[in-house]
């Protein structure tokens, strides 16, 4: 048996259907750090679009399951280590809410944490990838509000680079929100605000780092520029 500690890598939908490549970087960031990488023996999804549309019983149910499955992973206290910030809020901010009285719940609540917190947090001796470069950063809404951002910082400040935050607000898809016909102008004009508008300037060579999903297909879709999530910029 491995004698390395274990976390568990939660392979959110987005990067499992979308971006596995996203996956397959912090899988190797994390094993290099001198972990065992557990990984979900099925593919789960957090629950977030039942509950963002209404159904919330089957939601409830949904999360139920999960926490039966990964029951002894909870109970050990194994780490689960999160890449999508929307997935990340709903087991950190939202699962207490809908199961104030579940232990499991309670307790896989905070054993939750973003790829950049676990390693500020966790792995005080990390060897950080230096990486010479300028940066625009978009932070998740959800990150920002609910997670914690500043960890986000520190790692890239750890890695050497010259970054800016974008002070974006929302990038304005929001989900599923800004793929809406009816809703498109709206997301279109909040991506417009400051976002797009600052990507569009940067230079080819500036790195252009957004951890959600949303963000990064906002940016590709209306600026042609392909955003990177934190786990790639380690892996590079």
């Amino acid at each position: 048996a491995s004698t390395k500690p274990k976390v568990l890598l939660w392979v959110d939908t987005f990067n499992n259907s979308f971006h596995p490549e996203i996956a397959e970087s912090a899988l190797k960031v994390l094993q290099q750090a001198g972990f065992e990488v557990l990984l979900p023996k099925k593919s789960y999804c957090c629950g977030r679009p039942l509950y963002d549309f209404g159904f919330l019983d089957q939601a409830k149910r949904y999360l139920k399951t999960i926490i039966a499955d990964l029951r002894s992973e909870i109970r050990e206290g194994t780490p689960f280590v999160f890449l999508e910030p929307s997935c990340a809020s709903v087991f950190r901010d939202e699962l207490g809410n809908l199961f104030p009285h579940d232990l499991d719940a309670l307790r896989l609540s905070k054993q939750c944490l973003m790829l950049s917190e676990f390693l500020i947090q966790r792995v005080p001796d990390f060897a950080w990838p230096q990486v010479a470069a300028q940066a625009l950063v978009q932070g998740h809404c959800h990150h920002q509000s609910v997670l914690n951002f500043k960890d986000e910082q520190s790692a890239l400040m750890k890695m050497g680079l010259d970054y800016e935050v974008m002070d974006s607000g929302c990038c304005g898809m929001a989900g599923s929100f800004g793929f809406s016909e009816k809703h498109y102008p709206i997301a279109k004009a909040a991506g417009e605000r400051v976002l797009l508008q600052k990507v569009r300037a940067a230079k080819a060579e500036t790195l252009i780092i957004a951890d959600g999903f949303s963000c990064r297909e906002q940016i590709r879709q209306e600026s042609g520029r392909i955003a990177k999530h934190l786990a790639e910029i380690l892996d590079r």
